[in-house]
């Protein structure tokens, strides 16, 4: 196991919009995107303060008695929104559950939002813990990721030969998701094989991650090599997903990658995934199809594209249990 040297990606250029700053970050983030899918990201615009209270309210949260945390788990198969408890996710099926918890948002929508009543795909209204002030921070954070996701998608619009602006109507309205996370040390107790979060891949376009100094990140090189990711004070842990993968034709990578936790210590992450609106037409971008070439998916909706991972992920829960537990 060695330390993974992924690329270091100045977005300051992008976000200032400084003369000639989209092109620059485009051509880096093309190129991490298709070498590893990993990148970092410093200089990202995202407030240090807002980024202290985010990781305070998930302390606050996991902290919380199991009977208030599980008050927050109605219909969370259906809506991608609420409590996760200990090992309530299997991202590997071929392990055991998960050593984690979750808490997930998505898009702040009111109850009588027409997207709701008329039964839009993953639209539902967020669950809130009765913590003081917390509701506002944790969705000041992600208004700021989904802001810095937004510009980052004109880099990579820009990389694909398309308008800056393709993506533009294709996330103003996401299935985002904003996951707190909280895993405990790795215990001599745990499962044959049961770590903090099995080896997967990203399900949406871009994972924004802000990991905490614990560590525990590994990445799987193509070649089956498994490296360690740590953190960098300041810089967020970027990833391309698999519907990013899809629409690009496979030209960008979707990595596998996993959690475990073997510091003795808690651990605390917050992930931002970045998924495209529910209509959006997820289908090859004419640049990533060479010549004679045919595109290798079939459009396909960005809902039908979501469910079809969160299905695959909890399938061995429900299995186990005879109901579905959550996500």
């Amino acid at each position: 196991m060695t330390d993974l040297d992924l690329p270091i990606i100045d977005l300051k250029p992008l976000v200032s919009g400084a003369p000639g700053g989209l092109e620059t970050v485009a051509a880096e983030i093309g190129c991490a995107a298709r070498e590893t899918g990993f990148f970092y990201v410093k200089n990202h615009g995202v407030d240090q303060v807002l980024i202290g209270e985010v990781f305070a309210a998930a302390h606050k949260l996991f902290t919380q008695p199991l009977d208030a945390k599980m008050a927050l788990t109605k219909d969370f198969f259906k809506t991608n929104r609420g409590y996760v408890p200990m090992k309530g996710e299997n991202l590997d099926p071929t392990k055991p559950s998960d050593l984690k918890e979750a808490f997930n948002i998505g898009l702040d929508l009111a109850e009588d939002d027409p997207r709701i009543l008329a039964g839009e795909p993953f639209r539902a209204v967020n669950l809130w813990p009765d913590l003081p002030g917390w509701k506002e921070v944790v969705l000041a954070y992600f208004n700021a990721v989904w802001m810095l996701g937004q510009q980052m998608h004109r880099a990579v619009a820009a990389d694909l030969g398309a308008h800056p602006d393709f993506f533009e109507d294709k996330l103003d309205a996401p299935m985002a998701t904003l996951r707190l996370l909280h895993y405990p040390p790795q215990h001599a107790g745990a499962e044959k094989g049961q770590i903090g979060a099995g080896t997967h891949t990203d399900y949406g376009n871009i994972t924004i991650l802000l990991p905490d100094a614990v560590g525990g990140l590994e990445v799987r090189r193509r070649d089956g090599v498994w490296l360690k990711a740590p953190t960098l004070e300041g810089a967020f842990v970027c990833n391309i997903g698999d519907c990013l993968m899809r629409w690009t034709n496979d030209v960008y990578v979707s990595t596998p990658h996993r959690v475990v936790n073997a510091s003795g210590l808690e651990r605390y992450s917050i992930a931002f995934f970045l998924d495209p609106n529910p209509d959006a037409d997820v289908a090859c971008l004419p640049s990533c199809v060479a010549p004679g070439d045919e595109a290798k998916y079939d459009p396909i909706s960005g809902a039908d594209y979501l469910k079809s991972k969160l299905d695959a992920s909890y399938e061995p829960v429900k299995a186990a249990t005879g109901h579905v537990q959550i996500e």
